[in-house]
């Protein structure tokens, strides 16, 4: 059987970029790529749902645009970015104001595909926790914050393994050969996702005190300054320079709340949690962190299934976060949510 052929967008899309108000003629005659007219059409229908072109007109009149959000939402080849080196990239080394006041307000993050999908996840989580007890359930949810607690500090360079945690976090026994802070870091994990189960309504709606209020958990005798940070603070691997103003961080803070509470989908809402937070840096340390623990609590305080991290290499989460440091673009990290969203249906409950 002949294989069905495949397309590559990327040139599609670069060419509409360089060619706004283009038709589908000029597109088909400006790329490399042998297709036909009909094929290419459907190719530019994908590319609208997906939202990363616009159409403007009708039939023959119809023209072509990137779309707005097309650097927020575009593909990107993570091992190709990284070949250049940090200062041979080409970045946007300053917080980008206009993500909460404009851009992330009026854009769908999913595709229809990718939405659809995790829909049907949740679905499967919700049909398998409702056959558990309420014992079982509990069971499961214990073994789901030793390996969120574990993995969500191993990103931070805690040294503790798996079984360490395990034994921490339900016994108290703490590990030979590794710090004090290890242990705190990994029991302050522990403690933030017992409150937030604790009190199911505290993230409704999402407000900068409650942020806070996480932090604080998260931050307790490990001589983190509390609060939003006064002062400069560096993120090692990028250029990207996050706000140093007080009142700017807490504008953005808040900026950034508007935008999740006015998002009707909870996957937006986590995702937009784990990213934004970590973009803003509100806080000296403990940044991802938290928004690790808010992005859970949004899930499981609308009933959808939490997300412990525990597959996703530390490396290959840091890389998805860098580039939306530096691009402002979400689909690495995307990726990573989803891949982590379908280990925990599949895993857990």
């Amino acid at each position: 059987m002949a294989k069905k052929p495949t397309f590559s967008t990327t040139e599609i899309l670069e060419y509409i970029k360089n060619n706004p108000l283009c038709s589908s003629i000029e597109i088909l005659s400006g790329i490399s790529q042998e297709m036909s007219i009909a094929t290419l059409k459907r190719v530019l229908q994908d590319l609208i749902s997906s939202s990363l072109v616009n159409k403007l007109g009708e039939l023959k009149n119809r023209r072509y645009e990137i779309s707005p959000v097309y650097e927020i939402i575009r593909p990107i080849d993570v091992n190709q970015y990284f070949e250049k080196e940090i200062d041979e990239r080409i970045i946007q080394d300053r917080f980008n104001h206009e993500l909460m006041s404009e851009t992330l307000r009026s854009i769908s993050l999913f595709t229809d595909n990718e939405n659809d999908y995790l829909i049907a996840l949740q679905a499967q989580f919700k049909s398998n926790s409702s056959k558990l007890s309420s014992s079982e359930y509990k069971i499961e949810l214990e073994r789901l914050a030793i390996d969120l607690s574990w993995k969500s500090s191993q990103i931070e360079g805690n040294t503790y393994t798996l079984l360490e945690t395990e034994r921490l976090l339900k016994d108290k026994e703490t590990a030979a050969g590794k710090t004090k802070d290890e242990a705190i870091m990994l029991l302050n994990h522990k403690h933030a996702l017992d409150f937030i189960i604790g009190h199911p309504e505290f993230i409704k709606p999402l407000t900068v005190s409650s942020i806070e209020d996480i932090h604080s958990i998260l931050a307790k005798d490990l001589g983190i300054t509390r609060n939003i940070r006064r002062g400069r603070v560096g993120i090692s691997g990028t250029n990207y320079k996050p706000l140093e103003n007080e009142f700017q961080i807490k504008e953005a803070l808040e900026s950034m709340c508007v935008v999740i509470n006015a998002k009707e989908s909870i996957f937006e809402k986590a995702l937009l949690a784990l990213i934004l937070i970590s973009y803003i840096q509100p806080f000296s340390d403990g940044n991802k962190r938290t928004a690790r623990i808010i992005s859970n609590a949004i899930l499981m305080n609308n009933y959808y299934c939490p997300i412990s991290f525990r597959t996703i290499n530390s490396i290959e989460y840091k890389k998805a976060m860098l580039i939306f440091y530096e691009q402002t673009n979400i689909n690495p990290f995307k990726n990573v949510f989803i891949g982590q969203f379908e280990f925990a249906v599949n895993t857990y409950f």
